[in-house]
């Protein structure tokens, strides 16, 4: 997975003398958290929503007219932006950018491709990958399976089971801790009997931790286990 096919291209920019009260209705306008703050083509930095209503809060605590005048008319972006941010490039993997976000604790990253920026990559686009992989728009049936080790064959037996029963698999994957070597197994299938697919998993050995009836209804399976026993 590449960046570039995953990114916002050609996002909104503001220059650094703009205003931040300029800034901050774009922000609130087009419901971003972050622009790139760019100059003659160059990346100079990001501004947040956060520091533009921080500031904004600010001011309006003071009551102060020359306040609310320097606010409105005086402060620039420059003066609350994040110089040199945490960049990635078009070219980069998604995998690198995720690992990066979570090492540095960032949400957001200007993407640049041989030097000027061409596009951003947030928390907004991870969550809209996972809401395609998850089936969020489709309503697409899932179960997810206990943790196993996956080795050759295992997620195509799991797959057999499930089109055995009559399901088209629409997403399979596995899911993990860092350095842990157990895996759940995610499964969005599309199906007329959700608890028919439940049923084949389970009489081929397979332990359930939820059933999700057509992305709505789930059951976390853990539960019924501890109340029946």
């Amino acid at each position: 997975m590449i960046v570039r096919n995953w990114m916002q291209a050609d996002p909104l920019t503001v220059s650094s003398d703009t205003l931040v009260s300029k800034a901050k209705r774009l922000l609130v306008e087009n419901n971003l958290r972050a622009l790139p703050v760019v100059d003659d083509g160059r990346l100079r930095g990001m501004i947040t929503r956060v520091s533009c209503l921080r500031a904004a809060e600010q001011v309006t605590r003071t009551e102060d007219p020359h306040e609310f005048n320097y606010f409105a008319n005086r402060l620039q972006v420059k003066d609350l932006m994040v110089r040199s941010p945490i960049t990635v490039e078009a070219g980069d993997t998604m995998e690198h950018c995720l690992r990066l976000g979570q090492e540095r604790r960032a949400s957001q990253f200007p993407v640049l491709e041989d030097g000027r920026v061409v596009g951003l990559i947030s928390a907004a686009e991870v969550f809209y990958f996972a809401a395609q992989v998850l089936g969020v728009w489709q309503n697409w049936s899932g179960i997810t399976l206990a943790p196993m080790i996956v080795g050759p064959g295992t997620l195509g037996a799991i797959a057999e089971v499930v089109e055995g029963a009559g399901a088209a698999i629409q997403s399979l994957m596995s899911v993990g801790d860092h350095g842990v070597d157990e895996r759940r197994i995610v499964i969005r299938f599309t199906a007329s009997d959700t608890d028919g697919v439940a049923e084949a998993l389970m009489s081929a050995g397979y332990k359930i931790l939820e059933v999700c009836a057509d992305g709505r209804v789930c059951r976390d399976m853990r539960n019924e286990a501890r109340a029946s026993a």
